[in-house]
């Protein structure tokens, strides 16, 4: 299969209201009010984090199958550490972006253990924004709910 290109255009609305639109969607972003911004949308790193949930979540979904592992729910938990004095200017020492990302998926399923841990490692493989975020220390953790 050829490369394919992905192109978002963000357009800066208000103050620090942004709007992101790619393929005909449209995405709003914003910073908190201790951030500077007007509190109206999850910010950019928060989006980022969420791209990586639903990547995860995709990538499960689509794997699951081919894995024979039979999924009722799942839901991806994920946080990132970020010292905001990195991105404000305030300590030149600290890192602009995430230090560390960590995720847990809460997966229900009845099928068996070992083909659920095969499932992951396939996921964890083949994930394109886990993969891109690999300069980041990227922790996976799976909790299985029956």
């Amino acid at each position: 299969m050829a490369i394919q290109e992905f192109k978002a255009t963000v357009s800066l609305k208000e103050g620090l209201f942004v709007e992101a639109n790619a393929r005909g969607f449209t995405v709003q972003m914003d910073e908190p009010e201790q951030l500077g911004g007007t509190n109206k949308a999850m910010n950019p790193v928060e989006m980022l984090l969420s791209a990586l949930g639903g990547c995860l979540s995709i990538t499960i979904a689509a794997f699951s199958k081919a894995a024979h592992v039979e999924i009722e729910d799942c839901k991806v938990h994920v946080t990132g550490d970020l010292d905001p004095d990195g991105f404000l200017g305030l300590n030149k020492d600290v890192r602009k972006g995430f230090t560390q990302i960590r995720y847990q998926v809460e997966l229900v399923s009845n099928s068996p253990e070992d083909k659920i841990k095969k499932l992951m490692q396939m996921v964890e493989e083949k994930c394109p924004v886990s993969d891109t975020l690999k300069g980041v220390e990227v922790i996976g953790d799976v909790k299985i709910v029956r």
